[in-house]
């Protein structure tokens, strides 16, 4: 019997200093859906908003959007449940990027770190690794993160209470947000499957 891979990713944030990213490892056989899941559950996003994969097989060429289609007659995303990983990332340093919600303008470097036989007892995908917490979900995007930081460094700000308020009574509880703070174990992953089905009705 084929002995089954796993594909080994970093998921880096971008624009945010210090650096906010993840190393996952997902079964090869994932598809881009699979792989978004993936990423929203080990960063810490809610999955509440449009993603897409934006992929340049070649210099020049249109980029490949892969995300969730907006209905049948939507051609500018394939849907990523039906391209495999390996489609476009099959060789280690293999990338592409990947945005969520548009409105905040989220953007993320996916990059194909390694290629190895998956570990005998061990559930995938997994998270291996990682750095520093998630923004709160609709927080604003880069700008509206570092205002938020700055609001929550001075008890004194006049929007300090409101912020806290805002944190405390959001759909996942925020409060006390901890940018540094990140820890490996407490990543859970959904199944890809079961989301899907709640996605498309």
């Amino acid at each position: 019997m084929k002995q089954k891979t796993a594909l080994q990713f970093r998921i880096e944030l971008m624009g945010i200093t210090p650096m906010i990213w993840r190393r996952i490892e997902v079964p090869s056989t994932y598809s881009f859906w699979d792989l978004h899941v993936a990423i929203q559950d080990s960063m810490g996003w809610l999955d509440y908003h449009l993603h897409e994969f934006s992929i340049d097989p070649r210099r020049n060429a249109k980029p490949i959007s892969i995300g969730l289609p907006e209905g049948e007659l939507d051609t500018e995303f394939l849907p990523g449940w039906d391209v495999p990983v390996s489609r476009y990332l099959g060789e280690p340093g293999d990338e592409c990027l990947y945005m969520y919600d548009f409105g905040d303008g989220w953007e993320h470097r996916v990059a194909l770190e390694d290629i190895h036989p998956q570990q005998r007892g061990v559930k995938y995908p997994v998270c291996t690794d990682g750095e520093r917490a998630c923004p709160p979900e609709d927080c604003g995007g880069i700008g509206g993160y570092y205002n938020l930081l700055e609001i929550l460094a001075d008890p004194e700000h006049e929007e300090y209470e409101s912020m806290v308020s805002w944190l405390n009574e959001h759909a996942r509880n925020y409060w006390p947000h901890d940018p540094a703070r990140f820890e490996r174990s407490e990543v859970k992953f959904d199944n890809p499957k079961k989301r899907l089905k709640f996605v498309t009705g």
